[in-house]
């Protein structure tokens, strides 16, 4: 039995609202990876898109490093997660208002994002967008191991 998504599979996956865990690979040989959650945003066919703080660990380690990995996933069964890891294609130094706000709509209640984007509107020239290709995908999708298990907990009963 195979686990693995189709490569759509893991397209629309990862384009699902998760939040993501970064890691980036330490600046020396043998340091450990940073390893962070974090939103993002991606369309199927796209870039993967992290807003971070341009002086912040992240954005150091992401500018030494060319890449990351981010994994995604559903903790409630039936388990699912995607990993992809690619090299950074573009880091942009201004993020424009409305990508920001879409980012926080996407995690936030309309409400609490309107208040997010209010009391951190300084991040709007804090932070960075850091665009990564995804190129290396991996998954998992347990669902029918979740359906086996469930089968198995509750087998039909026979009445005769």
């Amino acid at each position: 039995m195979s686990f693995t998504m189709t490569r759509a599979d893991c397209e629309r996956f990862l384009a699902d609202v998760h939040v993501g865990v970064l890691s980036v690979a330490g600046p020396a040989p043998g340091e450990p990876p940073l390893t962070v959650p974090i939103w993002y945003s991606y369309r199927p066919g796209g870039l993967l898109t992290v807003l971070t703080g341009r002086e912040s660990v992240k954005a150091r380690r992401l500018r030494a490093a060319g890449g990351f990995t981010l994994c995604a996933q559903q903790e409630e069964p039936p388990c699912r997660y995607v990993t992809v890891s690619g090299p950074v294609v573009a880091i942009e130094e201004r993020i424009a208002p409305d990508e920001r706000a879409a980012l926080a709509h996407r995690y936030l209640p309309p409400a609490t994002a309107a208040a997010y984007l209010v009391a951190t509107a300084e991040q709007l020239t804090a932070d960075i967008a850091v665009r990564m290709r995804p190129d290396r995908w991996l998954s998992a999708d347990f669902t029918a191991v979740t359906a086996r298990i469930a089968a198995l907990e509750h087998p039909p009963t026979r009445h005769g």
